[in-house]
């Protein structure tokens, strides 16, 4: 893609993210993680009882197979996913609003709880029983789709978004020191995958569906932490 040429030249770092993007698109298996996980509890949802819904391990392989993921009453949501104020345009979940849960059923937003901080701490939810993907008859049309992982038995991560080390060269500013990205490593030690990431292999790429493409830390064997590669799609440009 960048040619041969007989003079030195620089190509920008987004055409490598961009070829491998492209592979890992092709090849990487998709699994739900939650980097900011919210309790969501389904109300109407028998207590004590699970499902296993089928999910696709890469759209864009023919031969890939699907997996089954457990649901249950209780799963988690990323915080971003669920907004009291949402802003023009937001298609998740909000109060009193509908979404579709990943490969699983409408839900409607009926209630949820706040610490003193504002923050959110748990999301009440009832559902659609007959509006389960695959057979879903009830007629309702929704926007929003949110991945999840079942509270009974996901696995706790640790996942590292990397950003760029250095910020673009702006107004004149060259100095790698004056350039260097404070936010280049965010850590989530909450995160909660599928259970299948248990499993995972070192430096074995994955899809975090909605999120970015990860491998496991082959570094540290004895623990679930998983390192981006690079995100779904581009972000700003280095000069």
């Amino acid at each position: 893609k960048i040619g041969v040429a007989k003079s030195n030249s620089e190509v920008d770092g987004g055409l490598l993210e961009h070829c491998i993007r492209d592979l890992l698109n092709r090849t990487a298996p998709r699994v739900m993680a939650v980097l900011d996980p919210v309790k969501l509890v389904i109300t109407d949802y028998p207590e004590g009882v699970s499902e296993t819904v089928l999910l696709e391990n890469n759209p864009n392989d023919e031969t890939a197979v699907t997996r089954g993921v457990t649901f249950s009453r209780e799963i988690y949501i990323e915080r971003g996913d669920f907004m009291i104020d949402p802003p023009p345009k937001y298609h998740r979940l909000v109060p009193g609003g509908l979404v579709r849960l990943k490969g699983a059923y409408i839900v409607k937003c009926d209630r949820f709880d706040a610490d003193g901080g504002g923050s959110v701490t748990c999301v009440y939810c009832t559902h659609y029983p007959e509006s389960r993907s695959g057979s879903d008859t009830s007629g309702l049309k929704v926007k929003g789709v949110i991945h999840w992982v079942s509270a009974a038995d996901s696995v706790d991560i640790t996942v590292n978004k990397i950003d760029y080390l250095l910020t673009p060269a702006e107004n004149g500013v060259t100095d790698f020191a004056d350039r260097l990205n404070k936010n280049s490593k965010t850590v989530y030690n909450n995160a909660k995958g599928e259970k299948s990431l248990a499993a995972a292999l070192a430096l074995a790429p994955y899809q975090f569906m909605r999120l970015s493409y990860f491998c496991r830390d082959p570094k540290l064997p004895g623990e679930l932490v998983f390192n981006e590669i690079v995100g779904l799609k581009e972000s700003y440009k280095i000069t």
